[in-house]
């Protein structure tokens, strides 16, 4: 009897061990990358999230350049997820790349959907995912700059890097689209049609230029510049730097300006790739 109660315990217990490491393994934190719609307070977008299988981290919400038509817009946030995934050098970072439309709105309306991802990001990402967020930062390139900065004047993150951010001015580009200088685009095209010419009314363009957000950041933002950008991007430069440098009620401004470097100059120059992560990383 005594044998036979000792086999039936032994039995018990190799019967539970394996549902334990099972637990175990159920446990830790897993390696996420996928792409899913999500939304805030009734306002949906898609991103594209990279988590490491970790159960802390600091979260960087990517947005891209102008994408022309919306069928390539998880294409261009996938691009620049992996330029940002090469750019930091740690391992410690989630990144949410937002895909945010363009095709049918007007430039500055998918400010929408780009403040829905980024209180997405605040307030449930990390229940969502099974993760503890520590911080999180906002990074752009060119018109993702422009929202950024624009992110920026609306809610507080732990800081903003924006790169070649733009348009800086529209009355100044479209007008040049007009009166045929250079090549027509669509952003420009769908504005005269909401709003007539740049000449009948300048002030509809100029609300929706970067040049009209440069007061109330609220958190430390890092601007980099290639200074052989595009002529007319660099127009309008000096007078973006000058006024955001002039701010009286926002939170430290840092100006990176890359001799040579082009439109995305902060993956192309190392200088411009360490203060990225210097800046993160503090």
């Amino acid at each position: 009897m005594k044998n036979a109660f000792i086999i039936f315990a032994l039995t018990l217990i190799m019967a539970v061990l394996p549902s334990c490491e099972a637990s175990d393994v159920m446990d830790k934190p897993s390696a996420l990358h996928e792409t899913r719609s999500i939304s805030y307070e009734g306002v949906e977008v898609t991103v594209v999230i990279d988590k490491p299988a970790i159960e802390e981290v600091d979260v960087l919400v990517l947005f891209h350049g102008t994408v022309v038509y919306d069928v390539n817009l998880i294409q261009a946030a996938n691009n620049i997820l992996g330029r940002f995934r090469e750019l930091t050098d740690r391992d410690d970072v989630m990144l949410v790349s937002v895909a945010y439309p363009g095709e049918h709105k007007l430039l500055g309306d998918n400010i929408t959907e780009a403040e829905a991802a980024l209180l997405w990001v605040k307030h449930v990402a990390g229940t969502d995912l099974n993760v503890t967020i520590r911080k999180i930062f906002l990074a752009g390139h060119s018109q993702g700059g422009y929202l950024v900065t624009r992110l920026n004047t609306m809610h507080a993150t732990d800081g903003v890097i924006a790169n070649a951010p733009g348009p800086l001015n529209l009355v100044y580009r479209c007008y040049l689209e007009e009166s045929g200088r250079i090549e027509p685009g669509a952003a420009c095209n769908k504005l005269n049609a909401a709003y007539g010419t740049t000449a009948e009314n300048p002030e509809a363009y100029r609300a929706r230029s970067l040049l009209r957000f440069t007061s109330g950041y609220q958190s430390d933002i890092l601007f980099v510049q290639g200074l052989d950008d595009s002529p007319i991007h660099m127009s309008s430069w000096p007078m973006f730097k000058q006024l955001v440098t002039a701010c009286t009620d926002c939170a430290g401004r840092e100006f990176l300006e890359i001799d040579g470097g082009s439109h995305g100059a902060l993956f192309d120059s190392p200088v411009a790739g360490a203060a990225f992560n210097e800046f993160i990383n503090r």
